[in-house]
Formats: C-alpha cells, sequence, structure tokens
C-alpha cells in the first residue's frame, strides 16, 4: 500500500483526542469529572496488566495497593536481609513470569535448517514489543503446530541460539523426530518461563543465613552495614602490577590494583572507557599468584563475562568459562574457553569412551538408559577435572549457582558490572566461601533492570556497589578515559565525575582523517539538532515516536555514509523502543543510498549500548510537548550512557524548548552553545 504517510496526522495530541473527533468537555463537565493524581493513574495502569477491567476503586481493595517492605541500608542480620529482599524477589519472579507468558504468537512463519550438531533449527521473525522483553539466547521457547490434514498436532521446546539483525530468531529444537519440516506455515511460539535465576537468588540468601561458613565473619557484617575496623590483607605484594598479555596499567590503575590486593571488600569504579576489564584482569592475574586456590569471576551478563575471559586468557591463566547448559550451542567469542568445549576436546582414557558414547548419542540421537548413565558419569567426572584444574572459573552471577559448582569453595571473588546487578544477584556468587571480594562498575550509569514497579520502587533497583558507597564505603575511581574525542569527555567528566577525568586520547588520535562531516565548529565534533517535531504515541501505546526527529537521523546517518564513514562505525540510540522501530523502519523505506547501508546501522535502546562503543552516535530525543515532561531522559544516569558511547563525535536531535526545563539538560544545552 503506497499511501503518503506524512499525509497522516496522530487522532491524539497531548494526551488528548482532536477536538474535531471528542468534543472539549465543558468547563461544568470538568468541575464535575473526577480529580486523579499522575500516580494513581500509573498505579490503575499497572493493574491493568494482570487485571484489563480493573478501574480506580480497584485501587482501594485491601493488598492491591500494598507497597512492600522497602529496602534498608542496614540489617540486623541475614535473616532480616532475607527477609527484605525474599518478597521483592518473589514480585519480580511473578512479574517477569506473567509478561513471558503473554507473550505467545500465532500464524508464524517458519524456515528449516540443521545444525552441526545435526539438531533442528527453526527460524522464524518474533518482533519486538514495545513493553521492555528482550529474547536472548538461551531462552526457552515452546514451537507448536495446531495440526492439519497434512500433518498431526506437534510440539517442541527448544533455546533460541541466536538473534538475526532481522529481527529473525533461530531456535534449536530438543525434538530430533516427527518434525513437521515440509510445513512453513501456520506456528505458534509461546515462551517457556524458567524460575532457574530467582531460585538461585532466594537460594543464596538463605545460605547466608543459615550456613556460617558461606562468606567471612568480617564480609558478613560489611554486607549487613555493620560497623567494622578496617582489616588490611598481609601478603606480599608483586612488585609490578601489569599482568603478562595486557596493555601497560596508567597510575590510577596500578593504585586500584594495588589498593584492593591488601583489602578484604573494595570498590572500583570504572568510568566509561577507562580499562575496567584491563584492570579486572590484572586484579584476577595477581589473585590467583596468591595461591589462596581459584578465583571465581562474574558479571551480570553473559557479554561481559565473555570479554573478562578472553582478557583474564590472555594473561596466561588458565580460564574456564562456565555456561548455562542452554547457552551451549550459542556462539561465543571464548568458545575454546568454554566447561563444554574443554569436555569435547580433553585427551585420555576416560574421555575416549565418553567420546564414543558421545558419537552414538550425536548419531542416534538418544542412548539406552544404562549407556546413559555411564555418560553422564564419565561427562561429570571430566567437567569436574577440568573445572578443578583451572586458576579462574568464569561465568554470569546467576551461572555461580550452577549445580556443577556447589561442592567447591572460592575465596576470591570479582565481580564485573557489578552495578548492574541487583544485590541477590551479588550474593549468588558470593555465599561460596567469599573472604575477598571485589565489586567493579559505575554507580553514575544506568543500574539493574527492574521489571516490576513495584519491586523498583522497593529498592531492587538499587545494586549491592551502590548501597556500600551510600554507607561510605569510597569506591577507588579510574580516572582516565581511552575513548572520547577530548572534547566529548569534558561534560560528562564536569557533570557526573567532578571533573576528575582524564583523557588518555589527543584532539589528534580522534581526527577522522578522510571524513568531511560538516560539523558547525571544525574541531569539535559534537552539535545538538534543533528539533521543532511533535512527539505522538507509538502504535503498541506504550511508547513516543517522533517523525520529524526520525527523518532527520535518516539525512545524518546519509551524511556520514556520504562522507566515508561506514555502517558499523555508527549507531543510534533513543531511549524510545516506538521511535527505534520507527528509525529502521524509516530508514530502509526512505534513504536515498543502498538499502543495504541502512540495515547495517545498529539502532538500539540507550540502555543495550551500556558498556559499548561506535566511532559515531546519534542520539534521537523524541520527546517534545507542551507539558508532558521528558519522562525516560530525566535519569542523569540514561544521559551519562548516552553522551559517553562515541569515540570520534556525537549528534544530538531534541527540542530544546522542553529539554532545557531539566536542569541537566540545562546545563548541557549551554555546553553546547558555549562550544
Amino acid at each position: 500500500m503506497n499511501w503518503d504517510l506524512s499525509q497522516w496526522t496522530p487522532l491524539i495530541d497531548d494526551r488528548c483526542f482532536l477536538s474535531w473527533l471528542v468534543k472539549v468537555p465543558s468547563e461544568q463537565e470538568q468541575l464535575r469529572a473526577r480529580q486523579i493524581s499522575a500516580q494513581q493513574i500509573n498505579k490503575v495502569e499497572e493493574l491493568w496488566k494482570t487485571n484489563p477491567d480493573a478501574s480506580l476503586e480497584d485501587l482501594e481493595k485491601p493488598g492491591v495497593d500494598d507497597e512492600p517492605q522497602p529496602v534498608v541500608l542496614k540489617y540486623e542480620d541475614a535473616y532480616q536481609y532475607q527477609n527484605v529482599f525474599a518478597p521483592l524477589i518473589k514480585l519480580e519472579a511473578d512479574y517477569d513470569k506473567m509478561m513471558k507468558e503473554s507473550q505467545s504468537k500465532d500464524s508464524v512463519t517458519v524456515r528449516w535448517d540443521i545444525g552441526l550438531n545435526k539438531k533442528r533449527v527453526a527460524y522464524f521473525v518474533f518482533p519486538k514489543e514495545d513493553n521492555e522483553l528482550r529474547l536472548v539466547p538461551g531462552d526457552e521457547l515452546r514451537l507448536r503446530y495446531s495440526g492439519g490434514t497434512s500433518h498431526p498436532a506437534w510440539q517442541s521446546v527448544g533455546h533460541v541460539i541466536k538473534l538475526t539483525a532481522q529481527e529473525e530468531v533461530a531456535l534449536e529444537l530438543r525434538a530430533s523426530q516427527g518434525v513437521p519440516v515440509e510445513l512453513n506455515h501456520g506456528f505458534s511460539v509461546d515462551f517457556v518461563w524458567k524460575s532457574t535465576s530467582f531460585d538461585r537468588m532466594q537460594g543464596a540468601m538463605k545460605t547466608f543465613a543459615v550456613d556460617e561458613t558461606s562468606v567471612s565473619g568480617y564480609i558478613y557484617h560489611h554486607l549487613l552495614g555493620h560497623e567494622v575496623e578496617h582489616q588490611i590483607i598481609r601478603n606480599t605484594l608483586p612488585r609490578r602490577f601489569g599482568a603478562p598479555g595486557l596493555p601497560e596499567l596508567n597510575a590510577s590503575q596500578v593504585l586500584a590494583v594495588k589498593s584492593v590486593l591488601q583489602k578484604p571488600v573494595s570498590l572500583i569504579q570504572g568510568p566509561p572507557g577507562t580499562g575496567k576489564t584491563v584492570t579486572s584482569a590484572a586484579i584476577v592475574y595477581h589473585m590467583a599468584k596468591q595461591g589462596q586456590g581459584q578465583v571465581l569471576v562474574c558479571a551480570p551478563s553473559n557479554v561481559a563475562v565473555d570479554q573478562l575471559a578472553e582478557k583474564i586468557s590472555s594473561t596466561g591463566l588458565k580460564v574456564v568459562r562456565l555456561c548455562a547448559k542452554s547457552r551451549e550451542a550459542v556462539s561465543s567469542p571464548v568458545e575454546h574457553l568454554t566447561l563444554h568445549y574443554q569436555v569435547r576436546h580433553l585427551d585420555n582414557s576416560e574421555k575416549s569412551e565418553m567420546h564414543k558414547l558421545q558419537q552414538l548419542k550425536d548419531e542416534q540421537g538418544e542412548l539406552s538408559s544404562s549407556d546413559e548413565k555411564k555418560y553422564k558419569a564419565l561427562k561429570r567426572a571430566t567437567e569436574r577435572e577440568i573445572l578443578q584444574s583451572a586458576d579462574v572459573i568464569c561465568c554470569t552471577c546467576v551461572g555461580a549457582g550452577d549445580p556443577r559448582l556447589s561442592n567447591f569453595r572460592f575465596r576470591q571473588v570479582l565481580i564485573d558490572e557489578s552495578t548492574q546487578a541487583t544485590e541477590p544477584e551479588c550474593l549468588i556468587p558470593l555465599v561460596l566461601g567469599v573472604k575477598q571480594v571485589v565489586l567493579v562498575g559505575d554507580h553514575c550509569q544506568l543500574g539493574p533492570v527492574i521489571m516490576c514497579k513495584k519491586a523498583a520502587r522497593a529498592g531492587l533497583a538499587q545494586s549491592l556497589f551502590e548501597r556500600l558507597v551510600i554507607l561510605g564505603v569510597k569506591p577507588f575511581r579510574l580516572q582516565v578515559q581511552y575513548r572520547m574525542h577530548p572534547c566529548l569527555s569534558e561534560f560528562p567528566s564536569n557533570c557526573f565525575y567532578e571533573g576528575t577525568l582524564q583523557n588518555g586520547v589527543t584532539v589528534n588520535e580522534r581526527q577522522s582523517s578522510g571524513i568531511d562531516f560538516p560539523w558547525p565548529v571544525p574541531n569539535r565534533p559534537m552539535f545538538f539538532y534543533v528539533q521543532m517535531g511533535v512527539e505522538e504515541i507509538s502504535a503498541s501505546g506504550t511508547s513516543y515516536l517522533n517523525r520529524t526527529e526520525a527523518a532527520n537521523v535518516e539525512k545524518i546517518v546519509t551524511t556520514f555514509l556520504r562522507s566515508g564513514v561506514v555502517p558499523s562505525q555508527i549507531g543510534v540510540i533513543t531511549p524510545y523502543e516506538g521511535q527505534r522501530a520507527y528509525i529502521v523502519n524509516y530508514m530502509s523505506r526512505n534513504g536515498s543510498l543502498r538499502q543495504q547501508l541502512y540495515k547495517e546501522i545498529e539502532v538500539a535502546s540507550v540502555d543495550s549500548f551500556q558498556g559499548r562503543e561506535k566511532d559515531y552516535i546519534i542520539l534521537s530525543c523524541v520527546r517534545s510537548n507542551e507539558h508532558q515532561g521528558i519522562g525516560f531522559l530525566n535519569d542523569p544516569r540514561r544521559l551519562n550512557v548516552a553522551l559517553t558511547r562515541a569515540r570520534y563525535g556525537i549528534v544530538v536531535l531534541g527540542n530544546p524548548k522542553v529539554l532545557s526545563k531539566q536542569p541537566l539538560w540545562n546545563s548541557l544545552l549551554t555546553h553546547y552553545k558555549g562550544a
């Protein structure tokens, strides 16, 4: 349908229906109407997710509007700690389950393939909804066919092994027999909700409360916020604080490593681009060399764990990366370090018998029950042997609760990106006998993502790192940034880091040779592009988009491409899913260059860009209204993340009239003006 979309206008403007559509109530009627606060509106909207017929009266019902007990800074003991956090995790688990199970899709079209491991793989498009629910590799989905003349009803569970840029999902199925590969249409997809991560958090809190050996006495009191006398760990410090195979450390990184090795509990704050991963790897290297046993290294996300495992492995230490079983088919940049890879490629006699059984299993799809028993026992023994011989074990925080680690004890634990984990999530790796803990993160960037608003309000969104900072533990801050052009680091440094960020890159190192992009001030690659187009509510009704701004994003992207920048160097970020989807669509339809170029440009939310970088960033702010405010953009941490992803240059598109009402944005606009 080649309708001219520019002729279309939204039915809702500034949260009101257009006046010719619905007549404006008279003053008399407005006075008679019920006055309702924004808070009540939000609460009813929350209720609608579980009960679409809920009304304002339902808020009055007992138990509906009860807020859970909020987190505190200090806890009397681990039982009080557990009593506060357990209900919050339950709220989040119930909400997660409800969200995932409501995500069924019908009339899905499937194309079939066979993986290298001879397993069936189904490819299909699973469009993103506007809610924050994101599919990730390792998620379980059920693929169903309700049956027809050509094939009986069929279903199988599988797990996601990859997501393509075209929003296509690759699902590896468990079933090998009876898969309707001759059919392509009429399938349904459901989420299979797993409680594993929530169960492990609850389990860790229980262990913390009942098992005195789960953490050292000093750390027990420290975590509960009790006054403790500062302890120093007496051990011989290395002569050099760097590590083989890693870049030379700068002065603040050396000090960080040195101070961490002498303390039972340390926080390291790594602002954007300050070499957090290198510093963490150096710390782990020196810990492993102290002979206190194996070091456990965790982070909340798989991407962060992989990055760290790779860095630590380059120092020459023996690293094993433990993945969830559901992710073993997901391709990983550190495949050779993973436990499942090492199990398959180990050389010894026990191995050859296991190999034979493995081959048989691959060929036949299953083993006889006695062979299966034997295979499992051999595999377990091999896994244990490999894990025991490692210097360092790397896994996600939730992965530290894997039964394969249940008999291991780790005295030294480092958690990277710890500010993106909830507190009970951080506890999982700690209750395995920790005596020395290092939390690395940055509480000036985004915290953990909590879906359930009630749990977030009660404080589940505050990380352990943050609570310790408030309690007065001083984080050690890395101070030299190697990512941004010096003029791009100036504002974030002054605004979020008390002006302490130094530049480890010069203006010359961030001059893009051969790129002739028309920056307003040639040697300051940043500008604010004033937008006056209005925002509108996206099709889902839960997000926003701004057409004018999207059209201008395309213009800027095209200008970058024409001036010699390649698609992989550009990132488009926006806080709203509605705008993200609209920009992707608009660029592929209206971009004046080859369509493929626009497809290769990553368009994503600010949150999913955390921890990453691009040469050029285009930030689309979207919000532009008379009096609705700026919503999401209000969070200073989101602005910090958005402004610190770019290495060479940044373009911000937004409505200065609306943004400048917020003090932080006001100072950003003033900064751009003065530049």
